[in-house]
């Protein structure tokens, strides 16, 4: 009997070292850079408006904190959903492709983003108006939770081996370049009276979504699909149900995605997202100083996203996985410091070293690592829920900070604490992963550290599993 095993070889990657990028991988750069930045944009405003003016508007009448308490709360709801965004959408990803499911993201984040800018506040219809806050942030969460893993998985498999960290980074440079967007449309909004701000102001940033979905579109979809998934779609080696599977070959790997994925979204949003709410409120920051900082430490983090991805590729993943989440760990006291000193230009450079020096070469490689976890036939599943279940885990950061910060009535040590604490965490995932800068993306197996090939949807119980030589090759296959 014939068996209807195929092999799935690396495919030929889009730029052979040494050589220009190709045509088809400029596009995919652009569109992963354009179409992550817009879709980010619209995650990021959310958090911004919360901490600025989400509370009075949707949550009037509440104690001082308590309204900000309730804002950061439906923030953290889009977290909780990203995991579920993950499984829907990573299913989407390996089943007909990481390309369509990018563009079916789109429309859902995009949609939510501007109906938010549409939405009645809670003084016109009542307790409708945070419900429906809520509804629509949990439908940005599901487009949040399969944006990043598609968008890198798609470069990633694009990307010649022995720069995939350098392309695989651009994904990334499109989410920090999102955060920069939305903390400018606010920059821009919060110079209006305070009056203006809270009846239209506001409402702008979400508005330009509906914009932006065009533009995300258009460069999406004309970017080719991935290599990686065109063969395995042409040697109807489609996985059936990928999220199992991720479960059953990868249990390692969806804990390490997990675990790696805590410091940095906890971090991050008190960088960006608490510490505005913190040097406003409890420092008498201008909205205007707050956001400035951050718009700086913003742009210098996006261009040195494509810097860290390139030194990736020579010293690897995991030393700068563990550089990282040490030295964000060992910030977090001196961050609180400097910005408790009062001046401007001392709580810029806590925004600035924390992103920029410690986050920043972590979330760089983000894309490359992550993919790297997992083989090519449940890629986009594994990547996106293991993350996403990591960012659901550490969402409510801002929440957390603001109930901390509470309970030392205003002082943030116990935030400092708690960043440490995430960080711990994180290490202790880098710690039990592997480097996987040199893995084959067609189909390895960084559990097993073997090439795998799982029963395909239309194998047969005779089938006779193929077998690879030590350099990758197919070896001859003994038929009945």
């Amino acid at each position: 009997m014939s068996t209807a095993s195929t092999a799935i070889s690396e495919p030929r990657p889009s730029a052979a070292p040494g050589q220009k990028p190709s045509k088809a991988l400029k596009r995919v750069v652009a569109a992963s850079l354009t179409g992550t930045a817009l879709e980010w944009y619209d995650f990021f405003i959310y958090g911004t408006a919360a901490a600025l003016v989400f509370d009075e508007l949707f949550f009037p009448g509440a104690a001082p904190g308590v309204g900000t308490l309730a804002a950061f709360a439906t923030f953290g709801i889009g977290f909780l959903f990203r995991p579920l965004g993950g499984i829907v959408f990573g299913h989407l990803g390996d089943r007909i492709g990481r390309r369509e499911t990018l563009v079916i993201t789109t429309l859902v984040m995009g949609l939510a983003t501007g109906i938010i800018g549409l939405l009645p506040t809670y003084e016109t219809i009542g307790i409708l108006a945070p419900l429906a806050l809520v509804l629509l942030r949990i439908c940005q969460g599901m487009g949040a939770g399969a944006e990043f893993g598609g968008a890198s998985t798609l470069l990633a498999e694009h990307a010649p081996a022995n720069r995939r960290g350098f392309y695989a980074s651009f994904s990334q440079a499109g989410v920090q370049l999102g955060l920069v967007m939305a903390t400018v449309a606010f920059l821009i909004v919060g110079t209006l009276p305070d009056d203006e701000l809270t009846s239209w102001g506001w409402r702008v940033p979400f508005l330009v979504s509906f914009a932006m979905i065009a533009v995300t579109l258009y460069v999406r979809l004309r970017v080719e699909e991935s290599p990686v998934f065109r063969q395995i779609a042409q040697a109807k080696r489609v996985e059936r149900k990928p999220f199992l599977e991720v479960f059953k070959r990868y249990p390692r790997s969806v804990l390490v995605g997990i675990g790696a994925h805590i410091v940095d979204v906890a971090v991050i949003y008190v960088y960006v997202t608490y510490s505005v709410a913190y040097l406003t409120k409890e420092l008498d920051f201008s909205r205007t100083t707050a956001l400035t900082g951050i718009v700086i430490a913003g742009v210098v983090v996006t261009l040195l996203q494509p810097v860290y991805g390139a030194l990736s590729d020579r010293i690897g993943r995991r030393p700068m996985n563990l550089w990282s989440t040490i030295f964000t760990g060992l910030w977090a006291f001196p961050f609180f410091v400097l910005l408790n000193t009062g001046e401007p230009v001392l709580a810029w450079l806590a925004i600035f070293v924390g992103l920029v020096i410690g986050l920043g070469p972590m979330i760089a490689i983000q894309g490359a690592f992550n993919a790297e976890l997992f083989g090519a036939r449940v890629r986009y599943s594994g990547f996106a829920f293991s993350r996403e279940m990591g960012a659901a885990i550490a969402g409510f950061s801002p929440t957390i900070a603001t109930a901390l910060a509470a309970v030392l009535d205003g002082d943030p040590w116990l935030v400092a604490g708690f960043m440490i604490l995430s960080a711990v965490i994180s290490l202790v995932a880098f710690l039990a992963s592997t480097e996987t800068k040199d893995i084959d993306m067609a189909d390895f197996d960084p559990d097993q550290q073997r090439i795998v090939t799982a029963p395909t949807v239309a194998d047969d119980a005779e089938a006779e599993e193929p077998r690879f030589t030590k350099d990758g090759t197919l070896a001859p296959t003994a038929r009945r």
